[in-house]
């Protein structure tokens, strides 16, 4: 597995904890690295740390873009791949908008319900679409 895409896996896990256990994502992050298993590359760290900077503005996008859904009915593991998406898109210039879109398809089909690769792919490449005149 490249390690971009074990990074986009490891902060899912990261966030996805978090809102599971209704703790602090920081405080997620922090145990997760201390505890160094599985361990997690700073890839993986700047993903979490850039959603948890960023999640106001990414949650107002992915609520005002995602017709027919609020966050809070998406399953945990598509909003949070969302948000991880959505702060490639946005945020890293690193990061090519179609690879950003791909790779949260590929972990929305590995991990998710049958419906949600075709719902992130949408919601993303609709964002991408949007992104010039987005405000970061």
């Amino acid at each position: 597995m490249p390690a971009r895409t074990k990074a986009r896996k490891r902060a899912l896990d990261v966030l996805y904890e978090s809102e599971m256990q209704g703790l602090p994502t920081g405080a997620t992050l922090a145990r997760r690295i201390a505890a160094a298993d599985p361990p997690l590359s700073d890839y993986a760290v700047a993903l979490v740390e850039g959603v948890m900077a960023h999640r106001e503005r990414i949650d107002e996008l992915l609520t005002t873009y995602a017709v027919g859904w609020t966050l809070d009915r998406m399953p945990a593991v598509d909003r949070n791949l969302l948000r991880i998406g959505a702060f490639e898109i946005i945020y890293r210039d690193d990061v090519p908008d179609p690879v950003a879109i791909s790779e949260a398809v590929s972990l929305a089909r590995e991990l998710s319900t049958d419906a949600s690769p075709g719902f992130v792919n949408g919601l993303l490449a609709r964002i991408a679409e949007l992104k010039p005149s987005l405000s970061r």
